[in-house]
């Protein structure tokens, strides 16, 4: 069973459970995600199944786009509805906050290609993760990273409630974003909601609720997979012949021009089956992630 599942994730299961309930579902062990959503976050989450997980590290990092509520007027240790309301001293009342103020801070944000991890995520620190050191009140020591906001739009539904639309790099932290907002705006702000709508060039409107997938019957939810053959179809392909499926299948080099600039190709059977995923060289291309089984 090899292919990918989009699944759209309510509130309240972690990504892990919904691997763990698409594994029962479609009776495969194999399944994988290609980047992981919290507990509060609805949305796009896309597993892989099979064969198809040797994809996930081309995949975690596509482009991701999200809606997001921002709540004005206080922060919380978590950035996010679920933690502990902070006080903020001398605080400005978001009513007292004009959208020209909104806007430049906005504008800010799209030119962002840093950003600070939040203390409560998933991050290593000396192979712990921070999480655990919050919870512990430990300050964990975490360092920057880079990333990059392609799009990002918004209004305002209240004073104190901004609705935010933005399509980022893998690893961006939507609640960070929440939480720089409030401290640029001086009036404390957090994530009161989110929903990731597409990954890469997969949208939400093309998942199935996980109650749905839960209630098929397995050959009906098998019936979900897309093909190994529609993932990553912004990598070019090249059709190969019989005895270049045979070499490709076993990972040996396919002597050929490369028939285009780009670094990396889709190598397919005559059939159209995604046999593997190459690099280019001056010697031809060399498959590094081989998908059919060796003839």
């Amino acid at each position: 069973m090899n292919g990918a599942l989009l699944v759209d994730k309510p509130i309240g299961p972690t990504s892990h459970d919904v691997v763990a309930r698409a594994r029962r579902a479609l009776g495969e062990r194999s399944i994988g995600h290609t980047g992981t959503l919290d507990p509060l976050a609805t949305g796009l989450l896309l597993l892989l199944t099979g064969r198809a997980t040797r994809l996930a590290s081309l995949m975690t990092g596509a482009h991701k786009t999200y809606e997001a509520t921002v709540r004005l007027g206080f922060s919380t240790n978590t950035f996010d509805a679920a933690g502990e309301r902070q006080a903020i001293e001398h605080g400005i009342a978001p009513a007292a906050i004009d959208d020209a103020a909104v806007d430049e801070v906005i504008e800010s944000m799209r030119q962002q290609r840093s950003q600070m991890p939040p203390a409560f995520s998933a991050k290593q620190v000396g192979g712990v993760r921070a999480y655990t050191l919050a919870r512990r009140n430990e300050v964990p020591v975490l360092k920057a990273v880079d990333v990059c906001v392609y799009a990002m739009d918004w209004r305002r539904a209240e004073p104190d409630v901004l609705h935010i639309t933005l399509t980022c790099s893998a690893g961006y932290y939507v609640r960070a974003m929440a939480q720089e907002i409030g401290e640029r705006l001086r009036c404390g702000a957090h994530l009161e909601a989110l929903r990731r709508t597409r990954v890469g060039a997969f949208d939400v409107g093309a998942a199935v609720p996980l109650d749905v997938l839960e209630r098929d019957e397995r050959e009906a939810a098998a019936a979900r997979l897309l093909p190994m053959e529609a993932l990553l179809p912004d990598v070019p392909a090249v059709t190969l012949t019989g005895t270049g499926v045979t070499r490709a299948s076993h990972g040996n080099l396919i002597e050929m021009a490369c028939p285009g600039e780009a670094a990396r190709y889709r190598l397919l059977a005559p059939d159209g089956r995604l046999v593997a995923i190459a690099e280019a060289s001056p010697a031809g291309l060399k498959p590094f992630i081989v998908l059919a089984a060796a003839g």
